[in-house]
């Protein structure tokens, strides 16, 4: 199918062959999903078609605020990236992890070693890495890295030092995957109703709301000696990008370690986004986990993968935790280049200040010009958050239509909804994750197509 230039349109064969291949894909959102297609895409432009309505077939350029499910740091088609894939399907292999690999040593070696980029936090002689396909399989290995924690495996039973702590503490409105260990860790009825969930004897999830230091500190007091690991995001992506206040993060890492509670820090969402590398981090330095998940953007956008770093102490019985998918040689050099190029180019620290003036505009020019659609910005770095008001949380459809109209692509986020405790309902909200390839002239583009987009949604009667 040959792509028209922006601003012409396709024939209604191929507008019908791309409706027809949509609906070839299993549709997990209910009927939801967008009536668009993209056709290519360069950097942080998409050329997109809509399949319905009287401009069915026209190619637009959009531009990109949310980098696929803010996962394509580099955006599309970026040279370091085909540099990367070229070299290591030419060189590399494809051998698992049973056997070593040069490219995976050389990743390792760059991150971990004695001059690693992230030795100061993960040292190589205290921590060591698994690779897995995705954020929640990654998770999935540190839930079982928990629980192995408490077995005493020649004795296939429980330690008995440890036989009282079965709680997991979790956080209302977090969000660490889909699979069947990590739906027990949300406490959202609409995914955990008719699941399989762990029995209560082995496995008892708690929850709190997030960012409040006064519950967290009643909870351990309570109930520490019973907890194996309280899973936690740094800043809580689906809840709404909820950044916790100065000190939390550090104070549940102090109060996990005076309990001898396991800490896991999923940062696959806010890994490269909030102008460090990574979240568990405050004015102190780096904040101590034993488990960290890191993925989306650590695949540059073009693998899927992710990345547990735990210590070395923590590990799964033989042949407990083999994978297809554990660092392949191409999967590591691609993670190697981007994250070379992501640091030679200082991308990831230029996200603090560039987000700091991006919240500055969104605030101005879209929440407070639009008070009916917008009710508070939140964020760092990249990672950042508009909260729906209750009025516009029913028009979510109509308003992603007018943005997308308006050359904008962004996605919502559901919000933490409910919460215990007597603290406001968070309804859904705007998330602006854009690549980190996005500059200050970029940015500035993207709020203005989101005011051009909600004045139009405002206007047309939200």
């Amino acid at each position: 199918m040959k792509v028209p230039a922006a601003g012409e349109k396709l024939g209604a064969d191929d507008v019908a062959r791309l409706r027809a291949g949509m609906a070839l894909q299993m549709d997990h959102y209910g009927g939801g999903r967008l009536p668009y297609v993209c056709l290519k895409a360069k950097g942080l432009v998409q050329h997109m078609t809509a399949l319905e309505g009287p401009d069915a077939g026209r190619v637009v350029e959009v531009l990109d605020a949310s980098g696929g499910y803010a996962s394509a740091c580099l955006g599309a088609g970026h040279p370091r990236m085909q540099e990367a894939l070229r070299d290591g399907l030419e060189r590399t292999g494809y051998v698992t992890d049973e056997l070593g690999s040069l490219e995976r040593t050389l990743l390792l070696e760059e991150l971990f070693g004695a001059k690693g980029l992230w030795a100061d936090r993960f040292p190589g002689d205290a921590y060591h890495a698994s690779g897995r396909n995705s954020g929640s399989e990654g998770l999935e290995l540190a839930l079982r890295l928990v629980l192995e924690s408490n077995f005493d495996r020649r004795r296939m039973a429980p330690k008995p030092e440890r036989s009282e702590r079965r709680t997991i503490l979790a956080f209302e409105g977090a969000w660490h995957g889909w699979t069947q260990g990590l739906v027990s860790l949300l406490n959202r009825r609409h995914y955990r109703l008719g699941m399989p969930l762990p029995a209560a004897e082995t496995l008892d999830v708690q929850f709190l709301p997030f960012g409040e230091l006064a519950h967290l500190e009643a909870f351990f007091a309570e109930h520490g000696r019973k907890l194996a690991g309280v899973f936690v995001e740094p800043i809580q992506g689906d809840a709404g990008i909820l950044v916790p206040p100065a000190g939390y993060l550090r104070r549940l890492a102090t109060l996990c370690r005076e309990h001898e509670v396991l800490l896991v820090a999923d940062e696959v969402l806010t890994f490269a986004k909030t102008g460090r590398f990574f979240g568990m981090t405050d004015a102190e330095g780096p904040i101590p986990t034993d488990i960290t998940v890191i993925g989306k953007s650590l695949g540059m956008g073009v693998v899927s993968t992710s990345m547990v770093i735990a210590r070395r102490e923590l590990s799964v019985r033989s042949s407990g935790a083999v994978s297809t998918s554990d660092l392949r040689p191409l999967t590591s050099a691609v993670m190697r280049s981007g994250i070379q190029y992501l640091s030679g180019e200082g991308l990831v620290e230029r996200t603090g200040p560039l987000g700091e003036m991006l919240r500055e505009r969104l605030r101005k020019d879209v929440a407070q010009a639009f008070p009916e659609v917008f009710q508070d910005v939140r964020g760092l770095g990249y990672m950042n958050g508009l909260e729906l008001t209750e009025k516009a949380s029913g028009n979510l459809g109509r308003l992603r239509t007018r943005l997308l109209d308006a050359g904008i692509f962004v996605e919502f986020m559901a919000g933490a909804g409910r919460r215990s405790r007597g603290l406001r309902y968070l309804f859904p909200a705007m998330r602006i994750a854009p690549p980190l390839i996005a500059g200050e002239a970029d940015l500035q583009e993207m709020v203005a197509r989101l005011q051009r987009g909600v004045r139009t949604f405002v206007e047309s009667g939200s």
